[in-house]
């Protein structure tokens, strides 16, 4: 376990999608990467890390994911309908209520981020006094990822889905990784403000930036060095790729 020098820590893990792109009836989370299902590495980070609580908000197969995670100090939050990110997060809020700390938002579907780089995130959060950050990547070619729009100090303006995105937003290289740090006393109340006023119909998380920044609170982002950490598994091959890069980290360190 990493030892904090200061601060609280939560860990939200989205868990809840049926992951289509695979091919498979099986949900996308227990599909197995190097022996483990992929979420059982993102559940490991968050116990690394320190966090006090993790909650998992499960959906599509959810008695399954939770037998696939007996033994692991978990605490469960059910999404009965797939709402969108922020309905998802909106889950854990009883499971957190009157937790005074800092809450990381992990997916599922993103096993390689190392201990190392969310500390990283963490601290620039705290030194920042943020009260949500993001982490992003940069990217020669963005292509449907969501793009992060700042302004002249680096505050996050908002972030704009690609599908939204005019021509002077979709040459913004910053994307959005879908991995965040967020105050509890901030996440939940503005989370609950979020509507569903857009092309899907789902009430999307990155729009917490824009209400943050209409109760000027500070809003910040944290470049991730190695984009390949926040890669997402989204198909087979996806899942391959991310077998290549855990093999080779464990041939590094042996």
């Amino acid at each position: 376990m990493i030892h904090r020098k200061r601060g609280r820590l939560a860990a939200i893990i989205l868990a809840a999608g049926k992951g289509t792109r695979m091919k498979s009836d099986l949900t996308k989370v227990l599909h197995p990467l190097c022996g483990r299902s992929m979420v059982w590495y993102v559940t490991a980070l968050a116990r690394k890390l320190g966090a006090e609580k993790t909650v998992m908000v499960v959906g599509h197969q959810a008695a399954l994911v939770m037998e696939a995670m007996t033994g692991e100090d978990l605490t469960y939050a059910v999404q009965e309908e797939q709402l969108g990110s922020a309905h998802a997060v909106l889950q854990a809020g009883n499971a957190l209520h009157g937790f005074d700390g800092d809450v990381l938002i992990l997916c599922g579907d993103v096993p390689l981020l190392l201990p190392a780089t969310i500390e990283a995130l963490l601290e620039n959060h705290r030194s920042n006094k943020d009260a949500i950050t993001v982490m992003t990547a940069l990217l020669n070619d963005p292509g449907s990822y969501g793009r992060v729009v700042k302004n002249e100090a680096g505050e996050v303006l908002k972030i704009v889905e690609a599908r939204d995105a005019n021509e002077e937003e979709k040459a913004i290289r910053e994307i959005n990784t879908g991995i965040y740090c967020a105050r509890s006393d901030f996440l939940f109340e503005a989370v609950r403000k979020i509507g569903n006023t857009n092309s899907q119909g789902e009430y999307y998380f990155t729009d917490i930036f824009e209400i943050a920044r209409r109760q000027q609170r500070r809003t910040g982002s944290f470049v991730l060095r190695d984009p390949s950490e926040a890669m997402g598994i989204n198909t087979v091959a996806d899942l391959e790729v991310a077998e290549r890069i855990m093999k080779t980290r464990y041939q590094r360190s042996v």
